[in-house]
């Protein structure tokens, strides 16, 4: 374990924590208004495929990004729709909305790609200046523009619901939607944005797996990432700021895995694929006990006139 190894390590861990933040942030949006989407793998997996497919397509990786987004906005609307509007249980829609963009990219994929093709994604842009500086430089600094905006995403989703007249909307909808629709809030518009925002976001984690990490599509793309983008909610206590923490804590545990596997560490590779979702059932685990403050009204349907 050299010191070029734990840069390399850290560095792609600040990397690969990009599409949790993009898909646990928009989830954290939603279940602070309080609606619980299950569905966010699902939503990566169509925001992966249709970036790509239109990237591959156009040459403009701009275009795919927007395609991803859009078609995330497009199933958060849809997850709004079933949850919102017509009062499903939440749980079983998501699961529903997951199998649906499962099954919808797949068959996409063997339709249209037909077989595994990659495509140059968006290059690293190096930060003047700071690129420079020894270690940190290549930590933070030396990433492509959908890593930088992922992080930046934090500070302005934490103002957002903290600081502005829209947050303040959003957090009484998911705390006492009663209340807030005796003052004058339409609960219902604000979780319709809220799931909606949160499906883009999705659309967008998954579009940068495809178009900017990894730059190639396949079936299953995300690996059940969306999930752990769901934990995260949880382990951040529904705080953006939480949600920061946990990502870097799991794609720096994915990154470890990866170095080892390329190191040719002499553990079983199927282990070492296995190390992420181990730590994400540990750290659940662990806080099992813990007091968290979960929006008071998530996962309930709210009829306008029932107390």
């Amino acid at each position: 374990m050299t010191w070029a190894v734990i840069v390399g390590i850290l560095s792609s861990g600040i990397r690969l924590a990009t599409p949790y933040l993009y898909a646990a942030v928009g989830e954290t949006i939603g279940q602070v208004s309080g609606v619980l989407n299950l569905g966010v793998d699902g939503v990566m997996l169509m925001g992966a495929y249709v970036a790509f497919f239109v990237a591959l397509r156009t040459g403009s990786l701009s275009l795919g990004l927007i395609a991803g987004a859009g078609i995330g906005a497009m199933f958060g609307l849809i997850m709004a729709f079933i949850s919102v509007t017509l009062k499903a249980e939440q749980g079983i829609s998501g699961i529903g909305l997951y199998l649906f963009g499962l099954g919808l990219s797949t068959f996409l994929f063997g339709v249209t790609i037909k077989n595994v093709q990659t495509i140059d994604g968006f290059p690293d842009l190096a930060i003047p200046a700071l690129s420079r500086i020894p270690v940190i430089g290549e930590i933070f600094f030396q990433h492509n523009i959908l890593v930088y905006v992922a992080f930046a995403l934090v500070p302005i989703a934490w103002f957002v619901l903290n600081k502005t007249p829209f947050g303040l909307k959003v957090r009484a909808v998911g705390q006492n939607p009663e209340a807030a629709d005796s003052l004058g809030v339409n609960v219902s518009r604000v979780r319709y944005l809220t799931v909606t925002l949160g499906g883009m976001l999705s659309g967008i984690a998954g579009a940068s797996l495809s178009i900017a990490l990894l730059n190639t599509f396949q079936q299953n793309l995300t690996n059940g990432m969306g999930f752990i983008a769901v934990a995260l909610v949880y382990f951040g206590g529904w705080r953006v700021s939480g949600v920061l923490l946990g990502s870097l804590l799991f794609s720096t545990v994915n990154a470890v895995q990866l170095w080892l596997q390329v190191k040719g560490v002499t553990i079983p590779s199927d282990f070492l694929l296995m190390m992420p979702y181990i730590v994400t059932i540990l750290v659940l685990a662990a806080m099992a006990n813990r007091r968290v403050n979960a929006p008071a009204a998530l996962n309930k349907r709210f009829e306008r006139g029932e107390s």
